[in-house]
């Protein structure tokens, strides 16, 4: 019996831990989603109607995407045309 004890108090201790459900354990970063607008899309439908099964780290890296995207990289100053439309 004393010897068991340590391996029931082991095993309680580890199923304790946190999981990582499998849309955390592999990430995009924010560069890999800015480069495929397809899966960006996809993803920003996703999060609007279940951000809680994508979790926040996929949803604000998919918002960052989104704000490179549309602003790019903020290396190329705005110039306006020079005739008024």
């Amino acid at each position: 019996m004393k010897r068991i004890a340590p391996l029931l108090v082991i095993a309680a201790l580890t199923a304790c831990g946190q999981s990582e459900t499998p849309t955390q354990a592999n990430v995009p970063t924010v560069d890999e989603l800015a480069a495929d607008p397809a899966r960006l899309k996809e993803l920003r439908q996703q999060c609007k109607t279940d951000r809680a099964k994508l979790g926040d780290e996929l949803c604000n890296r998919v918002a960052e995407a989104t704000r490179k995207r549309f602003y790019g990289d903020g290396k190329t100053p705005y110039t306006p045309s020079e005739t008024p439309q």
